[in-house]
């Protein structure tokens, strides 16, 4: 079976795993070197085990006996010498001994087998023979010269071997007797060899397991090295592996693939709700399904948190939808946890290759956009579209510096007046966030609160906004004191139901009263999750402040729902009322949601008034408040003072 590949690789194991392999064969060779060494001593600690007993035995049979039981002495009875000849020259000429010699106590020669050494003592000679004539047998392995004054070139490798010689009391003299290593190592070798084969088998099996072991590990590191650990699925690595095959495969064979991003609505309520363990069986059950219910060749992955992601092969944009809808509908059957039942919505975001993308981080990014238009619609399902895609690599490099400029005080806000259509009282102003960037001077919102919204900087950068414009009603105070702030919030500040609580310490630390603050609220916004939304608006109602529903029309908005929020006041979209003179459906749509507006209790907001022909039309369908270039464009706050002084509301009331 092939090895499969690690994560981030391009290429399978085989040449990490060789690597292993020769990497384990380096202390298998050691150990083998390690105890071969060891036998290899044991066989000369044996064999000279073996040579000090042989040279025992000549000396207790043969030598022993033919000496008279006194100390040896250079001179030495006749017939011990010729005795000793005669042995000599039997046990050497029949190999069994190379030399033989015998010394006094002192260490001197008082006979050799060829004549040499006679009378001589020696530095190392003398201390073995003197350990000898103590009592011991000293024995070790060396090479034998063959000339009469032991020069020359080394010879045959022997067994040196020195004794004392004793006939029944104490030592009278040492036996010095080379006997050859061959034999004795042939000897103590004979079942060696086999040792050194079932060694060396021993060993390359070890080794074979050691590699059969590592391959094992690291196919199973390969694995998981492209699995997400909780559900089992691939992991974002491989996903991304197999988009790039889906892509060569669409454009090999004219085909399209799908690539889907899904995500679990509201997953972070279960976590808080019900404990992450329970979020945790969820995913496993949610991505079970997804796997089971694709066909043979897509792909299934978990790309992180409660996000998956798909690639749908072969697939046809018709088909697209309507195999989404089953697995949409796989996902939202009831879930138990436990004895705890739970249902699970999804919405889900998909690109086409090769028609929106040929790139895999374009078409997931795409893929994403889509799945958070979904998300936003509530339609549950959005394939990529171009208008919704705010992606811009240089606005991007202005978001990542968006933090830094909140907190170095690059920010500021401008505010637009609102009127009342009536009295052309100046009742309200928008805050709207500008900001001073010290490269690119005066930067619109349109440029960065776009990018900002998908992020979590929109979040700082909500609170910055709200404390300025509150604390600027503090600076307006005597000027203005009924003017009331309205203040636009994010889907995303509308998600966090901590959110309410930030309104109300910001109202507390700049001692306004609430009643003093409106919160402009989008349509789409308040549909990205409608619970939370109308939860949050309850609380920071309650308490007196103000909500407005901004670009009222361009949302899905149903009148039960609408009915059930707290709102004071609706904000008609400015693409209704800019044409309202020339566009009677625009027209009768601006009176039907006056008109609703009223029915509900609610004041009526026209937004992109520009023109005196539009104040006269609002006017005549009982709109309350006005806000336009007309009238005039967002300001800094110093010249607000400026703009009221030379009453330039009249224009709304100058025909009437």
């Amino acid at each position: 079976m092939p090895l499969p590949r690690l994560a981030g690789s391009d290429r399978p194991t085989w040449r990490l795993f060789l690597t292993y392999a020769a990497a384990s064969l380096l202390p298998v060779l050691l150990l083998g070197l390690v105890l071969s060494y060891a036998l290899a001593a044991e066989a000369r600690t044996r064999g000279l085990a073996e040579g000090r007993a042989q040279a025992s035995l000549i000396a207790r049979t043969a030598v022993e006996p033919l000496l008279d039981g006194r100390p040896l002495t250079p001179i030495m009875p006749a017939a011990e010498l010729t005795s000793l000849r005669r042995l000599s020259d039997r046990v050497i000429g029949s190999g069994d001994v190379v030399r033989m010699r015998l010394r006094d106590l002192s260490g001197r020669v008082v006979f050799s087998d060829d004549g040499s050494g006679a009378g001589a003592t020696g530095g190392q000679i003398e201390d073995e023979v003197l350990d000898a004539a103590r009592g011991a047998t000293v024995a070790h392995l060396t090479r034998l010269n063959t000339d009469a004054n032991d020069e020359g070139p080394a010879g045959e490798r022997v067994v040196e071997i020195y004794l004392p010689l004793s006939t029944g009391g104490p030592a009278v003299g040492v036996l010095e007797i080379y006997l050859p290593y061959a034999p004795i190592a042939r000897e103590v070798s004979a079942g060696l060899n086999t040792i050194y084969t079932v060694l060396g088998v021993g060993l390359a099996a070890l080794w074979a397991i050691l590699a059969l072991v590592s391959a094992s590990t690291m196919r199973r590191m390969a694995w998981l090295s492209e699995r997400d650990a909780l559900t089992g699925l691939p992991n974002r690595t491989l996903f991304q592996r197999r988009v790039a095959s889906a892509i060569e495969d669409a454009k090999r064979h004219g085909r399209s693939a799908a690539v889907v991003v899904a995500d679990v609505d509201r997953f972070k309520d279960v976590n808080d709700t019900l404990g992450h363990h329970v979020g945790d069986a969820l995913l496993r059950e949610l991505g079970a399904r997804l796997a089971g219910a694709v066909r043979s060749g897509d792909t299934v992955a978990r790309l992180g948190g409660d996000e998956f992601g798909l690639v749908l092969t072969n697939a046809g944009d018709a088909e697209i939808p309507e195999r989404l809808g089953r697995l949409r509908d796989a996902l939202e059957a009831e879930v138990t946890v436990g004895a705890l039942p739970i249902s699970a919505e999804t919405s889900f975001g998909y690109a086409v290759a090769p028609a929106d993308g040929q790139d895999v981080d374009a078409l997931l990014r795409r893929a994403d956009v889509a799945m958070y238009q979904a998300k936003g619609s509530r339609t549950g399902m959005a394939r990529y579209d171009a208008r919704h895609d705010t992606f811009d690599v240089g606005k991007l490099a202005l978001v990542g510096e968006l933090r830094r400029a909140i907190e170095s005080g690059e920010l500021e806000l401008h505010y637009q007046p609102k009127a009342e259509l009536r009295t052309g009282r100046l009742c309200a102003v928008e805050a709207l966030v500008r900001w001073r960037h010290p490269r690119r001077g005066m930067v619109q919102p349109d440029a960065f609160l776009p990018a900002a919204e998908q992020t979590g900087l929109i979040e700082p950068l909500t609170r910055w906004v709200l404390a300025a414009a509150l604390a600027q009603i503090t600076v307006w105070a005597d000027a203005f004191d009924d003017l009331t702030m309205a203040v636009n919030i994010s889907a995303r500040n509308l998600a966090r139901p901590d959110f309410a609580d930030a309104v109300l310490a910001a109202l507390a630390d700049a001692g306004i009263a609430p009643d003093r603050l409106t919160l402009e609220i989008t349509e789409t916004a308040l549909l990205a999750d409608p619970e939370v939304a109308a939860e949050v608006l309850a609380r920071v109602s309650a308490t007196g402040v103000r909500v407005s529903i901004d670009d009222f029309g361009q949302g899905q908005t149903s009148l039960g729902y609408l009915s059930r929020l707290p709102l004071h006041e609706l904000k008609i979209d400015r693409s209704f009322v800019t044409d309202l003179a020339d566009n009677l459906a625009h027209a009768a749509i601006v009176r039907s949601v006056v008109d609703l507006g009223h029915n509900l209790g609610l004041q009526v907001v026209a937004e992109g008034v520009e023109t005196q022909e539009t104040v006269a039309l609002l006017t005549a369908t009982g709109c309350d408040i006005a806000q336009g270039f007309l009238l005039a464009r967002p300001m800094p706050a110093d010249d607000l003072a400026d703009w009221v002084a030379t009453h330039r509301t009249g224009v709304l009331t100058a025909d009437r």
